[in-house]
């Protein structure tokens, strides 16, 4: 991969006789969404400790923008930004003072910070509870303070950890807006989370087990690896059924008829799948059902030998 913000190759790390993370070889494209995801104790917080250097490998090597993290740890620190599940607020202190707070850590002063946290309470709602306290705030309104913190200083590159946990299906699809929106921007996205149906946001997704990369592809690509295929209902009247279930055949796809249409499967939905249903006509009604990337991952832990 010749644009790619993280590199890692061969990255271990061993506690005692416990190897946490083992020769894992990573490459994450710059400008995207990258989805890191496993199940408790996969090695996923390891990991991320080693790429923002935190914690040192114990074999191979890390590269962040350019940066040898290994031999230049703090170097790294600046260009990327971090939120954990729990939100690093500090208590006792206002939302605005907390930004403060942020804020010196970067030297942003003065109109230099007006201006930049302006934008962002605006951008993200928060101007109602600049001068509240984090323990009086709602989890969604916590979280999306928690990540414009995160972005105040510009990174290069936005690690969340389990950003969304806690948090109403409403405030978690307002977050994933404003996580698109920073990648729109430029920011490479690093996340980790557990609402798998969330992978769908995301440019590229990566499963480990047991501290080893066991899937590493685009969303689609991997349900059209591991999963069984899309169900498309078709409403069709009954002397159009003939013809399109031999179109879509043509196109590698079954269909069965149903009492409404045809009931259609299909292992991916390509250009071509996707041109055999549009040619259906203007008068055919589509429903389709993606597979769950909750049954992918299920799949992809079978297909290594390992359980969900």
């Amino acid at each position: 991969m010749s644009d790619a913000i993280i590199r890692t190759r061969g990255l271990t790390k061993r506690f005692g006789d416990f190897t946490a993370v083992d020769g894992l070889s990573l490459g994450v494209p710059r400008g995207s969404i990258f989805a890191f995801l496993g199940a408790n104790g996969s090695g996923k917080s390891t990991t991320i400790r080693m790429l923002i250097g935190l914690l040192s490998p114990t074999a191979g090597t890390v590269e962040v923008d350019g940066i040898d993290v290994i031999h230049h740890p703090r170097r790294v620190r600046d260009r990327i930004g971090y939120m954990g599940q729990k939100v690093s607020l500090y208590r006792g202190l206002t939302l605005r003072e907390n930004v403060e707070f942020y804020a010196g850590l970067y030297g942003l002063a003065g109109e230099d910070l007006e201006r930049r946290w302006g934008g962002l309470r605006e951008r993200f709602g928060l101007g109602a509870a600049e001068r509240e306290e984090p323990e009086d705030l709602p989890a969604g309104i916590r979280q999306r303070a928690g990540l414009a913190l995160a972005t105040l200083h510009r990174p290069r590159l936005l690690f969340l950890d389990e950003p969304t946990a806690g948090v109403d299906v409403q405030s978690r699809g307002l977050f994933w807006e404003l996580i698109q929106d920073e990648a729109q921007a430029g920011v490479t996205v690093f996340v980790t989370t557990h609402f798998l149906e969330e992978v769908d946001y995301c440019d590229w997704v990566c499963f480990i087990h047991a501290g080893r990369l066991i899937a590493d592809d685009a969303p689609e690509a991997l349900r059209s690896r591991w999963a069984e295929g899309y169900r498309i209902d078709v409403e069709l009247p009954a002397a159009e059924r003939g013809e399109a279930a031999r179109r879509l055949a043509a196109a590698g796809m079954a269909a069965a008829e149903t009492p409404a249409g045809l009931e259609v499967t299909a292992r991916a939905l390509g250009r071509a799948e996707l041109a055999a249903l549009h040619g259906l006509g203007e008068g055919a009604r589509l429903r389709i059902e993606q597979p769950p990337m909750t049954d992918v991952f299920r799949r992809v832990l079978a297909g290594n030998g390992a359980h969900a």
